[in-house]
């Protein structure tokens, strides 16, 4: 393993640039907020009140709430690992059809979650906005970073879906491309010099003139008189 000399070196490296890719940075941002929904309801999302031992989601006492908010959270964040490595890999997949199928993938799945994140948002702040502020002792923060942080995910999943989007219009296949190119090739191989063209006819004229000449008529042959 090459290990870097100095700083400069280590900000030239590769592991680094790809860090600062624009997409790696959204999808670095996307797998935080996702972690940070999934666990702060996971750890203080469930509290009981002072009239009761039974734990219940701080979020108007909605169960429902605090499971959608975990299991979406914990699926969002393995699926950005996910396309995360896959964008590490990205210049070891030779199949060009394999790359086309792993971008418009990211795109449907990156609109999905935008689409998850914005109908979380609504449904998470709806019952924190219903529910007792003062009826659980702890757990008030953590709602609020859950619902913060599910906003903050719907830009950049909509940015994720957008540089998909941009990949899939650069790599679009045009038809019938490498066959065209291929009969080009061909073509060219077999179609020989125009310069060459008239000595190669010529030659053979005058090979083949000897044996091709035209018919000759009958003669007359004079009888002589007796």
């Amino acid at each position: 393993m090459h290990l870097p000399e100095s700083l400069q070196d280590l900000a030239y490296s590769d592991a680094v640039r790809f860090l600062r890719r624009p997409r790696s940075i959204s999808r670095i941002l996307a797998a935080i907020f996702s972690l940070v929904i999934f666990s702060s309801l996971l750890t203080d999302g469930y509290q009981n009140t002072t009239e009761s031992p039974q734990l219940l989601c701080v979020l108007k006492s909605n169960n429902t709430a605090c499971s959608f908010a975990v299991g979406a959270g914990f699926l969002s964040f393995l699926s950005t690992l996910v396309f995360l490595a896959l964008d590490a890999h990205e210049n070891r997949i030779a199949s060009t059809r394999f790359k086309t199928s792993c971008q418009l993938l990211d795109f449907i799945v990156a609109v999905l979650w935008a689409g998850v994140w914005f109908t979380g948002f609504c449904f998470l702040a709806g019952q924190w906005q219903h529910s007792r502020h003062n009826h659980f002792l702890l757990g008030n923060s953590s709602a609020k970073a859950a619902i913060a942080f599910a906003f903050f995910s719907i830009p950049v999943w909509a940015f994720q879906a957008y540089m998909a989007f941009q990949d899939l219009r650069k790599d679009v296949p045009v038809p019938y491309k490498r066959s065209l190119d291929e009969g080009g090739v061909v073509l060219n191989t077999l179609t020989p010099p125009s310069a060459a063209s008239p000595v190669s006819i010529s030659a053979a004229s005058s090979a083949v003139s000897p044996y091709l000449t035209a018919p000759k008529g009958p003669r007359l042959a004079m009888m002589p008189d007796n």
